[in-house]
């Protein structure tokens, strides 16, 4: 008889997990209650799975708020109810105002009044109103009392008291509130502790009338909801059959596009495919998919398909992946198997740019009613606990980084630190915050409200209050639009060298790419700065120790650069053996024919199903569900021990040694977490391959792209020294020559107005606007004439050397500017200067040395431009070697000199910090260092700049580093403004 029980689903409000809850409900004797979260349906699926495995009758409903101020709680009759109580509360969020105190007209939804509750008019028919605990006695001495239409409100918030008390620091963090403030109508009663039964009788014992509504109400609730039907849009055409033949349609005619008319290879698997396809009737989830691609192309939109599904020679032959299933081997298994109950998914990636006019088509074409993005929810951790308990105790921002960093600090409150110890663990986990997923769309057969109610966050589309296991759970499979700027590079250098060059690139066959002596002779190089996945420092140690310069090494170089590998201990014996296969060593005869082509080592998550299947005797199904559990796609630990027994079982019954056995459990176990697909990974491979192209025959229309796409892994800084060294001429931004981004005519190449830090939006419009309009700016006194620019921005563009067209130096044009605005008074005046120059009076000549640009340029763009930090420094000392020449100092120890460019920070197995630096020497080539934790701990980093490394040089196939021994910042030369801000005081004076 519990109608009003909270989760911790209620954000910030409840404190009782799903798993909890129904342990609660079993320990206290009940057999029905009612979910009703506040303001959401995020938990109802969970729940209702939870109640069915428990063996107690799980219903549904919500609890409706303004803020603090309970309204009513709509308790679902069945699914139909719980359809319109998420479509009421999607209203809301769309609306954006607060609800009415009155609930709208349901048809299969009870509501339940809080007593006391004013009332704009009498009750209708599914109408009640709740009697809490703390009622009886009022309504006693009720002389309008209709106890017929009363019922049971015990609500249900917290398990205990001390729950009680995490229930209130959730609630001071809802409201951004020390906990000493908070008011007692934004918490709930200490007694929203769930009762036993007898309890609860007991205490409606006077009211038996009260008991017998309640029981009715709830003997007329269901939720018979069926977890196997799958709920995407059945069909694209409108029916199955059809459906069906416009696949094998679109599938043949992309056969012979992609193979010819004679592949009979390709020719029998694309059938065998098409009839699995239609047999577990994933036709229109292809068909979908394909409608997606399709728009894209006709709207010029570069996109990558990858996911298991690119396992596919059917999503090869519509288009969806470029990626050859047959040329690679793909597993087919990896993509369908006869038990898989969900499509293969997809993932789709489009420019960072064009991914929102994706989903507009996706909600359009395929109805905001049956669409929305999928939602995500996060979570309590360690720090963000931390950080959120302490401001709810009023601790000072310092005071919580200082807790972060040192918790047992005597420095601490020690009260408040025993609070939010005896605090974090409970809270840990627990939701937090609904979110977006960062790129699942659904699209359903039924209207998506009868599943979820929907939020509306800023950027206004709908998104379910649920998360992807939830999805998962009741069989919707999502589409995965992703965004990323490796394809807005692509995209607008193509457009770039058209509007540069004049001439027309073709990336859409990158297959060629793949055997162009330049383009493999780059990536051998690991010259690959701005590509694709293949530019980080990590990477590129990789590419040249695996002397990767191929297609297919590089698609297990994608993999293999991925956390699962290494923490398998594999990544090392895969390079050796890669360099030199004679010396692979199989674990077993089964690891031989199954992983030849990666030497006996999963790289791939495949060769988890391959190695699950063929060495550990599982069905291909249960070996798949052992790649996605290990790969973080279910939460059920208990089917993941039970196939785990299977496999020791099988192992034992085959004979193999224990070692063995549990050596390949191992590898599997620390690898599937974090490992990509064969498919994903070649999808990745090709994209990197598009960038090479590019970058190898247009490398400075492509180092603009990146720029103007804002980069990728380095910053942008490291991007113009790669320009720089492809042969561009970098000037600063211009008020004549430069746009919002990085614009280019011929090699020169001119930075954008988006690099001016505190330059205003609106100012770089006046300036283009009126350029567009009347031309090029003349002089100081015509830009200021013409465009009417605040003297503070003026000044800033100066600063910035964005008037050096002039030939004057900075300083007499500040001091011109100063006069200007001084001497214009009002617009008239302004007005004049398109008639006649203003008189200056003659002003000395002034100095301004390169030192005093690179000061500006690090002020106001962030990093020197005009030089490097090499010309800031105190000494012309570069270091004993430069980069090129360290493979000719291997084992010695020496000192070099370079820019810091950015370094990783790992965690060692002892739990110490080490790091992994990147520095440009004085010529702008790259160098690694490592940083162990003594010399880390003695000698830390300390910002930008150029540093004094020494160390010995290391090689390791192939590829050198520096192992530092200490290192230090180089002192730089002062800032020369102090005879400036002298002489500024005369003047003015």
């Amino acid at each position: 008889m519990l109608l009003n029980v909270h989760s911790c689903y209620s954000l910030r409000y409840g404190t009782i997990s799903i798993d909890e809850l129904v342990a609660e409900l079993i320990a206290k004797g009940h057999s029905t209650a009612v979910l009703t979260d506040i303001n959401n349906s995020s938990a109802v699926f969970p729940f209702i799975r939870a109640c069915r495995q428990a063996g107690i009758n799980g219903l549904v409903g919500m609890e409706f708020r303004n803020g603090d101020q309970l309204l009513y709680i709509g308790i679902a009759k069945n699914e139909a109810g719980f359809a319109e109580l998420n479509q009421w509360m999607s209203k809301v969020n769309q609306q954006k105002q607060p609800m009415d105190e009155m609930a709208p007209e349901f048809d299969e939804v009870y509501i339940i009044y809080p007593y006391g509750s004013k009332m704009k008019r009498g009750l209708l028919e599914n109408e009640l109103i709740g009697i809490k605990p703390g009622d009886t006695a009022r309504i006693y001495k009720d002389p309008y009392a209709i106890r017929e239409r009363y019922v049971v409100l015990w609500p249900v918030t917290v398990k205990n008291a001390k729950d009680y008390q995490l229930h209130q620091q959730l609630r001071a963090v809802d409201h951004n509130l020390i906990f000493s403030r908070l008011q007692p109508e934004m918490l709930a009663g200490p007694d929203e502790i769930m009762p036993t039964l007898d309890q609860l009788r007991q205490t409606y014992k006077s009211y038996p009338e009260i008991i017998r509504t309640t029981e009715i109400l709830l003997s007329h609730c269901h939720f018979y909801f069926d977890f196997s039907i799958v709920r995407n849009k059945k069909y694209y055409t409108g029916n199955a059959y059809d459906d069906k033949l416009l696949l094998e349609k679109l599938a043949l005619a992309g056969l012979v596009r992609r193979y010819g008319k004679n592949n009979r290879e390709a020719a029998d698997r694309v059938n065998k495919e098409l009839r699995i396809i239609d047999g577990l009737a994933f036709s229109s989830y292809f068909l979908i998919t394909y409608d997606i691609i399709r728009y894209a192309i006709s709207r010029d939109f570069y996109y990558v398909g990858r996911g298991s599904g690119a396992n596919s020679i059917v999503a090869y032959c519509l288009g969806i992946t470029d990626v050859c299933p047959i040329e690679l081997d793909l597993y087919f298994e990896r993509f369908l198997n006869p038990k898989r109950k969900t499509p293969p998914d997809f993932d789709i990636d489009f420019s960072w740019k064009d991914r929102d006019q994706v989903y507009e088509y996706i909600f359009t074409r395929y109805q905001t009613r049956h669409t929305a993005l999928m939602g995500a929810m996060s979570t309590f951790k360690d720090r963000s606990i931390i950080r959120e308990l302490g401001k709810v105790y009023g601790l000072p921002k310092s005071e919580i980084d200082e807790l972060i960093k040192n918790p047992a600090s005597a420095y601490h409150s020690q009260h408040a630190l025993q609070l939010i110890a005896s605090l974090q663990g409970m809270v840990e986990d627990f939701p937090n915050q609904r979110t977006i997923h960062a790129c699942g769309v659904l699209i359903s057969e039924e209207p998506i409200t009868n599943y979820t109610a929907l939020d509306f966050p800023p950027k206004g589309l709908p998104t379910a209050q649920f998360d992807m296991y939830v999805a998962e759970d009741i069989k919707f499979e999502k589409f995965d639009i992703l965004s990323q700027r490796g394809l807005g590079h692509i995209k607008d250098c193509v457009q770039l060298i058209r509007e540069n060059r004049g001439e027309k690139v073709d990336i859409t066959e990158p297959h060629r790419f793949f055997t162009d002596p330049r383009i493999t002779a780059q990536l051998k190089s690991a010259n690959t700065i701005g590509c694709f996945y293949i530019e980080s420092p990590a990477m590129r140690q990789l590419i040249t120790k695996l002397e990767c310069d191929n297609y297919i090494t590089l698609v297990a170089a994608s993999s293999v650069i991925r956390p699962g590998v290494s923490s398998s201990g594999m990544m090392k014996a895969f390079i050796e053996r890669h360099r030199s296969p004679e010396s692979t060593v199989y674990l077993h005869p089964v690891m031989e024919q199954q992983l030849k082509e990666t030497y006996g080592v999963m790289v791939y998550q495949e060769d988890v199903i391959k190695v699950g299947h063929f060495f550990g005797g599982l069905d291909l199904a249960d070996a798949d569900v052992l790649r996605r559990m290990m790969s973080g796609k279910s939460r059920s630990t208990a089917h993941l021990k039970e196939i785990e027994g299977r496999y020791f079982d099988n192992c034992r019954r085959f004979g193999y040694p224990e070692q063995t056995a549990r050596e390949v459990w191992r590898q599997m176990e620390s690898f599937a977490g974090y490992s990509f697909s064969k498919a994903h990974s070649a999808s990745f491979a090709v994209e990197s391959f598009q960038s090479l192209y590019l970058k190898t025959y247009f490398p400075i229309e492509f180092m603009v792209s990146v720029l103007n796409n804002y980069g990728g892994f380095y910053d942008r800084r490291t991007y113009i020294n790669e320009a720089k060294k492809a042969g561009a001429v970098i000037h600063l931004p211009c008020v004549n020559m430069s746009c919002v981004t990085t614009s280019l005519y011929g090699t020169d190449l001119y930075l954008g107005f988006d690099y001016i830090l505190e330059l205003e939006q609106n100012t770089a419009a006046k300036i283009l606007n009126e350029r567009e309009s009347n031309g090029h700016y003349k002089s100081l006194e015509n830009f200021i004439a013409r465009t009417g620019i605040t003297s503070s921005q003026v000044a800033i563009l100066i600063k910035a050397g964005a008037f050096r067209f002039t030939g004057k130096v900075k300083t007499t044009l500040q001091w011109e500017a100063l006069y200007m605005a001084n001497s214009l008074e009002n617009k008239a005046k302004l007005m004049d200067l398109f008639e006649k120059p203003l008189k200056i009076p003659t002003l000395p000549d002034f100095d301004y040395s390169l030192v005093q640009h690179l000061y500006d340029e690090i002020e106001l763009l962030g990093f020197p431009v005009s030089g490097s930090w090499f010309d800031m420094l105190r000494t012309d000392y570069r270091g004993d070697i430069l980069a090129r020449e360290m493979p000719q100092h291997v084992g010695k120890t020496v000192r070099m000199v370079g820019e810091y460019v950015t370094y990783k920070p790992v965690r060692t197995k002892r739990g110490e910090i080490m790091m992994f630096g990147n520095y440009l020497d004085s010529e702008g080539n790259f160098f690694d260092t490592v940083h162990f934790p003594p010399s880390l701990k003695e000698y830390s980093f300390a910002g930008s700049g150029a540093y004094l490394i020494a160390g010995t040089v290391t090689l390791e196939f192939g590829y050198t580093a520096l192992t530092v021994i200490k290192c230090a910042k180089i002192a730089v030369k002062g800032n020369p403004k102090l005879s400036e801000e002298k002489f500024s005081a005369k003047w003015k004076k």
